[in-house]
């Protein structure tokens, strides 16, 4: 009896252990060795760069958006030139989020559920974006479609050939460069990667097993796709959707090139905030009034980006494990 009693001493019980390994882990201070002092000062260190950084810069331009009062703030995001900004903004922003959207979807789903040739390729292709300065790519663009590219001529004469039936015919494109084309394409090339990298990684971690379970009980590709695929990665396709917008309503360097600066017709919002701010008028208030709707922008992303992380942390933690 005794020997029993000594052996219950010497080895503790499972429960026992696992209290004791539970409560190791959720002690803050177990995680650390340094002093209290060093834990201090390295937070109010990052605070202090968060707030002269980030937070007091943002501060500054809705404070000097509305310098010269309300009615100076609302007559600088109506008039004209800044109306027709946000409407191209928009404009572009609805057309290459649906676009990066299937491409997206479509290139996650090779990736993640397929074995090919050349996949390594497809994912290095994919993250070309993220080494390419935006810059170099709409000097890219501009040396294809500008008046010196390869394909000038097709955009200048058109391309004339005859069908038996058709008689003749002309495949002229259209303008590219210095017109709304250009804008798309330069803002498409730089915001591709994220809807098809944040889905990537959840996609392979999920594996194939529901999809071929779906498959064997009759299921046919297109059903399989929404209503198992497509369920289980909605809320990182929904933060892909997010990023993917917020980088299309921000882009400069890119669009810089290729929009030609013409005020009313090819100017973005970022750019509409440069030609107020380089006025030689000095209009700096309307710039900033301009630039405090592309604040508000980044303010509502990062608080809907928050929302999905806190309420849907899990599936998009599976994301960046990768």
């Amino acid at each position: 009896m005794s020997e029993t009693v000594s052996a219950a001493m010497a080895f503790p019980s499972e429960g026992s252990l696992l209290e004791s390994v539970s409560a190791r882990r959720s002690d803050p201070v177990a995680a650390t060795t340094e002093p209290k002092w060093v834990r201090v000062l390295l937070i109010a260190v990052a605070l202090a760069f968060l707030l002269g950084f980030l937070l007091l810069p943002l501060l500054l331009v809705f404070a000097q958006a509305l310098s010269n009062g309300a009615p100076a703030f609302i007559a600088a995001v109506t008039e004209a030139d800044a109306l027709s900004a946000i409407k191209l903004t928009l404009l572009v922003t609805g057309i290459v989020v649906p676009l990066n959207l299937i491409f997206g979807v479509a290139a996650a789903w090779a990736v993640s559920k397929h074995q090919f040739p050349g996949k390594r390729l497809l994912v290095s292709l994919i993250d070309l974006p993220f080494a390419v300065s935006p810059v170099v790519a709409g000097l890219v663009y501009v040396l294809i479609f500008g008046a010196q590219g390869w394909a000038w001529p097709l955009i200048d004469e058109g391309w004339h050939f005859s069908l038996p039936v058709w008689g003749e015919i002309t495949l002229q494109l259209p303008r590219i460069i210095f017109a709304v084309p250009g804008i798309v394409l330069a803002t498409l090339f730089v915001t591709f990667p994220f809807i098809a990298r944040e889905l990537m990684p959840l996609m392979e971690q999920q594996g194939t097993d529901e999809e071929l379970a779906a498959l064997s009980l009759g299921a046919n590709g297109w059903q399989t796709f929404w209503r198992v695929t497509v369920p289980n990665i909605r809320w990182a396709l929904l933060y892909g959707v997010l990023l993917c917008s917020a980088r299309a309503l921000g882009e400069f360097g890119a669009v810089s090139v290729v929009s030609g600066h013409i005020r009313g017709r090819t100017n973005t919002l970022p750019l509409h905030v440069e030609v107020l701010y380089n006025d030689i008028a000095q209009n700096y208030s309307a710039a900033f009034a301009v630039a405090s709707l592309l604040a508000l922008t980044a303010l509502v992303t990062l608080v809907l980006k928050s929302y999905l992380e806190w309420r849907h942390g899990e599936s998009l933690a599976a994301i960046h494990r990768h």
